[in-house]
């Protein structure tokens, strides 16, 4: 069975904190094409991972989950 990461904890957690997707890329020091892929559920590396985390004071497993692949 194959898996599919998904963000929708980020963007929750996001919402929480009362803050914009452009406000996690300005502090995170990310690209705009990184939160393209996040918003498209796809695969992004862990160093971005890791940089949203200390950006959100929160673990890997806060941001995303994995769940099975429906294609």
């Amino acid at each position: 069975m194959n898996m599919a990461v998904r963000y929708n904890k980020l963007w929750k957690l996001l919402i929480d904190k009362e803050m914009k997707k452009v406000d996690l890329r300005d502090q995170a020091g990310l690209t705009t094409n990184v939160l393209a892929k996040l918003g498209k559920n796809e695969h992004v590396s862990t160093h971005c991972l890791e940089k949203i985390c200390k950006t959100l004071k929160c673990e890997v497993g806060d941001i995303l989950e994995f769940v099975p692949d429906e294609k």
